[in-house]
């Protein structure tokens, strides 16, 4: 069984002013920047994506993470932050378990990278996260905790956002008229910084 994670992202102009003002709340940092990459997998029908489910393997800071994201049965639906049931754990091979889920049918059908730095105030976390997209930060918590932290980082209202990075790309696709699959550094013709 999953737990539900509450969340928000916004974007962030400078990530040197974002950690200073993280360090003078209280935050500390946990993981150091690190490079991150991860695929989706579903069927070739999109059947997951159909239920607003997510099946995705990560590779990040030495790790292989098996995460399955959807939206709650009922409860808490969505408000001013994205709301998920998540299952995750680790994994020793993320490879291997590629090679499973293509042997059942699920394939991959996005793929997208990014530098990520965590933070946390032993309350919830901050993520501080370099795409090809930009910088964006995300607060993970409790709903009332998520509020009073973007307060104090001076995050407005209408500066926040539940969307995911597959529908910020797909968004920016529709935008600049790209024809990229992925939404990875090469993809969109940047050298991974």
């Amino acid at each position: 069984m999953g737990v539900i994670e509450t969340e928000i992202k916004f974007r962030v102009a400078d990530t040197a002013d974002l950690e200073a003002n993280l360090s003078s709340i209280g935050f500390h940092l946990i993981t150091p920047r690190s490079f991150e990459t991860n695929t989706l997998y579903d069927t070739p029908d999109r059947t997951l994506r159909m239920k607003r489910e997510l099946l995705r393997i990560r590779q990040y800071n030495g790790a292989w993470l098996l995460t399955h994201k959807r939206i709650p049965d009922s409860g808490i639906g969505e408000d001013s932050h994205k709301h998920r049931i998540e299952t995750e754990t680790e994994l020793s091979d993320g490879s291997a378990l590629a090679d499973v889920f293509a042997s059942i049918g699920f394939v991959p059908v996005f793929r997208y990278e990014k530098w990520r730095t965590e933070w946390s105030d032993d309350t919830g976390h901050c993520v501080i996260d370099e795409t090809p997209l930009g910088v964006f930060a995300e607060l993970e918590g409790a709903s009332d905790w998520i509020d009073r932290v973007a307060h104090q980082l001076g995050v407005a209202p209408e500066d926040r956002m539940t969307l995911s990075y597959g529908r910020l790309f797909e968004m920016w696709r529709e935008q600049t008229g790209s024809t990229a699959q992925d939404l990875t550094f090469a993809a969109l013709g940047q050298r991974i910084p």
